[in-house]
């Protein structure tokens, strides 16, 4: 099972995977990934707004799809919403598996789609005072791509 969690607070990375984990002795592999807020070119702040009922549904359809892909992964899912500063963690992947091949194939997977399919919309703010809303990346559905073909 992979979880989906939508939350504006941090989250704590060893309380995650000790969770998860937990008393699992089958398990050989734990990947993580926590993405943060970068402060390129003076930004100050990130704001994540989303519409819960429907992002909370999407994250759990793709938690879904990679536990059908990979059976024996267990895995969470964090993304916070909210205005977050640079530094702040923005989303958690968590995976572990009997094997590493599933746990970081699984990740990496779930951070695809993520990055793709999550209806969440970025808006940065500058030091200067202004602000824009960021652009969905060519790069990133060519990365959700690969899973298709």
């Amino acid at each position: 099972m992979i979880s989906a969690h939508l939350q504006a607070e941090p989250f704590d990375l060893a309380a995650e995977q000790a969770a998860l984990v937990g008393s699992h002795t089958d398990l050989g592999a734990v990947v993580s990934f926590t993405g943060l807020v970068r402060a390129d070119d003076g930004l100050i702040a990130l704001t994540l707004e989303h519409y819960p009922a429907m992002t909370l549904a999407q994250m759990q359809a793709i938690a879904a799809d990679a536990a059908a892909r990979w059976p024996g992964v267990l895995g969470r899912i964090i993304h916070r919403h909210g205005r977050l500063l640079p530094g702040a963690p923005i989303v958690f992947v968590l995976t572990a598996s009997p094997h590493r091949a599933d746990a970081f194939a699984a990740a990496e997977y779930l951070m695809d789609w993520l990055k793709t399919k999550a209806p969440f919309w970025k808006r940065e703010e500058w030091a200067d005072g202004s602000t824009r809303w960021v652009e969905a990346k060519a790069s990133d559905d060519t990365a959700k791509d690969r899973w298709t073909a």
